[in-house]
Order: C-alpha cells, then structure tokens, then sequence
C-alpha cells in the first residue's frame, strides 16, 4: 500500500530577501569604512605628534651640541687661566727662594761653625754637570772647608717630595766629587721659609740639617738624638 505525504512547496529567493541582504552588506561596508577612517586620522594624529616628537628631540641635540662647544670652550680657557697661574705662582716661588737663599747664606757660616765646623766660604747656585757620568745637578748654598762641605736645598716652603730630591743630589755629589778625586765627606741641610712638621721629621730621619725662617733671619733646631749623615 503506498502512502503518500503532503509537503509545502519550498519558497526560492524573493526579492525581500535580495534587498535585505544588499542593505546589510552595504551596512558592513559603510561601517568598516567609518572604522578605516577612525584608524586613518588616529595614524596621523600619531605620525604628527611622533613627528614634533623628533623635531623637539632634535632641537635638544642642537641645544646640548651647542652647550657642550660652550663647556668645552670654558673649559679650555679656564685650564689656560690655571696655568697661567701656575706659571706666575712658580715664579713667585722662585723668587722666594731667591730671597730665602739671601736670608740664609750671610748667617748660615756661623751658625754652623757655632756646631764646631770651620767652614770659611759659601757659594750659591753651584752647578754640577758631567755628561760621562750622566749627573746634573744645582746646590743652592754649597758651604765648605778643607775637609767637609755642606750642601743646602732652599725651599719658600719645604715637602717631602724636597727631601727626597735632596738626597738624590746627595748622591750625585758624591760621584761627581770621587770622580775629581775629592774625598771630602758632604754632610746635607734644608732650610725654608714655611717647614711643615711631616717635612722636618723626614729631613732629620734622611740625616740632613733643618733651618727654619724665624722673622728676619733662620733658626737651627738639632734634635738631642740628631746625627748628620755623611755622603
């Protein structure tokens, strides 16, 4: 037996439809043009202030350039003024100890032949210079008799570092006179206007006698344990 079903026809496209789907596309494609706009001004918005970004970056590189050649000009001139100090400061020294070594020298015989030296000349700025030995050297007060001479280092203001050059011109002293076949012992002093402490305690530990300025004239303190080295 065949048995027989009733089915409605189905319904194609109509023209509702059609439409209604046109409008949604043309829906979508108003919509993502609004959002390409959207994006489009906000990448320019970014691209300008990105842009004032560089330029501004760019003036502050121009203006530490700028001040960096300033400093650097500063700079230059002010190790030129330091130097130019330096230079007027060394020739001040210089005088000093001219004016020192004057001070000095006139008394300096009898103090020390008070100690029981019998020194009978002095002389200043002594030079000494063998260029086969390879020794050079100024003594600016060389006091001497027939067996001892006494070579002084004169300083405005006596350091260390003064010390420690004196007994180098000690040393070369002695290899010039052995040289000339002057055997002679050289005993060293150091006389300043300003001595510091550390500086006398170290003249005194290297053997050497100290004379210190005391208004117009020097003083010569000899610690009780004091004993001058012999070169």
């Amino acid at each position: 037996m065949i048995s027989e079903t009733n089915r409605e026809p189905e319904m194609g496209l109509t023209f509702e439809k059609v439409w209604a789907a046109l409008q949604e596309n043309a829906r979508q494609m108003r919509e993502s043009q609004r959002e390409f706009d959207r994006l489009s001004k906000e990448t320019d918005a970014r691209m300008k202030e990105t842009d004032a970004q560089i330029k501004e970056t760019a003036a502050r590189i121009k203006e530490t350039a700028a001040q960096m050649k300033e400093t650097d000009a500063q700079m230059k001139e002010t190790d030129r003024k330091m130097k130019e100090t330096d230079r007027k400061i060394g020739k001040l020294g210089d005088r000093l100890g001219e004016l020192i070594e004057h001070l000095v020298a006139p008394n300096m015989i009898k103090k020390f032949n008070d100690l029981g030296y019998t020194f009978s000349k002095y002389s200043i700025h002594v030079i000494i210079d063998d260029p086969k030995l390879s020794l050079a050297a100024e003594i600016d007060i060389l006091l001497e008799n027939g067996d001892v001479a006494l070579a002084v280092e004169v300083k405005s203001k006596l350091a260390t570092e003064h010390i420690s050059d004196h007994v180098a011109r000690m040393q070369k002293l002695r290899r010039y006179s052995d040289a000339r076949k002057d055997f002679r012992k050289f005993i060293g002093a150091v006389a300043g206007g300003i001595v510091p402490p550390e500086a006398k305690s170290f003249a005194l530990k290297n053997g050497f006698y100290v004379m210190e300025q005391s208004g117009d004239t020097m003083t010569l303190d000899i610690p009780k344990d004091f004993s001058p080295k012999e070169w």
